[in-house]
């Protein structure tokens, strides 16, 4: 059986570059397998014969953009001052506020709890226990996602745990008392090109970012996705939780088409070994 060769980014930098070097050599050990060489159709091209990822967005029947693809989290930004580790895992999964001048706007007591997370060497984080690590996260988990676009329904499909999101585009309301969940329940409709997307219910316990920043379930998180290009997907994440920030605040992530591959299982209590050697700090 094939499986993901990350850890699941137990330790600092060090490690979660090494995990995520193990990511590329063990996708490229098996591209034969399970149509990872396999061609994307209907893949614009230059007139050299090379995928064009600036030609303009795919669109669905009734002319909206179309977020139909596999995508990525971005790995090609310049190296920040110190070091380029957290580059390969994505800057954002380890601190979703790492490009907000001043960081994100803590009250106290989230302030406090993530110090002490990031100082515990993440003993509690949901992902070091193979648990769901909530949308955010996902966004800037460096594993891949496939998103199918049909009328009335975005759905995500995730190699991390095998899972998947729903985002309901015909018109629904957000349920008033959802049992709480780890994804939420998400409600999108359409401003121009730009796909927003409405999502509460959150169960307690989830963090953002493997800094341990705090989600509570009174949080409500608004995303805009704008398909920039064939080849480009900007999302700005907005999170409005006056019980853990003094005021909402955003950040943009940048996501990026993969061709020619599928996505593979990633379940993260097959062969675990790691739990049971957490110490903290």
């Amino acid at each position: 059986m094939l499986m993901r060769a990350t850890d699941r980014f137990l330790c600092g930098a060090a490690a979660c570059l090494a995990a995520a070097l193990l990511v590329v050599s063990w996708r490229s050990a098996v591209l034969d397998a399970q149509w990872l060489n396999y061609p994307t159709a209907g893949v614009p091209r230059t007139a050299a014969g090379a995928p064009n990822l600036e030609a303009p967005t795919p669109r669905t029947p009734d002319g909206k953009p179309d977020f139909s693809g596999v995508w990525d989290i971005e790995h090609n930004r310049p190296c920040p001052p110190d070091g380029c580790a957290d580059l390969y895992v994505g800057r954002e999964f380890v601190n979703i506020g790492s490009t907000r001048e001043g960081g994100l706007p803590y009250l106290p007591w989230a302030a406090a709890i993530t110090k002490k997370r990031t100082e515990d060497l993440r003993l509690e984080d949901p992902n070091s226990f193979c648990l769901p690590i909530g949308i955010v996260r996902m966004h800037t988990m460096p594993l891949y996602k496939r998103i199918i676009q049909v009328p009335g329904m975005v759905v995500i499909l995730y190699e991390h745990q095998v899972t998947y999101r729903q985002i309901f585009t015909d018109g629904r309301a957000l349920p008033a008392d959802p049992n709480p969940s780890w994804v939420g329940y998400s409600s999108g409709k359409w401003e121009g090109d730009t796909l927003v997307v409405q999502s509460s219910g959150f169960r307690e316990g989830i963090w953002l970012d493997a800094n341990g920043s705090p989600l509570t379930p009174e949080a409500r998180i608004t995303e805009r996705f704008r398909r920039v290009n064939y080849g480009k997907m900007e999302i700005d994440i907005t999170v409005d939780d006056l019980k853990a920030y003094t005021s909402p605040w955003t950040v943009k992530l940048n996501q990026f088409i993969v061709l020619d591959t599928e996505l593979l299982d990633y379940v993260c209590t097959e062969n675990e070994r790691d739990a049971k050697h957490l110490v903290g700090k």
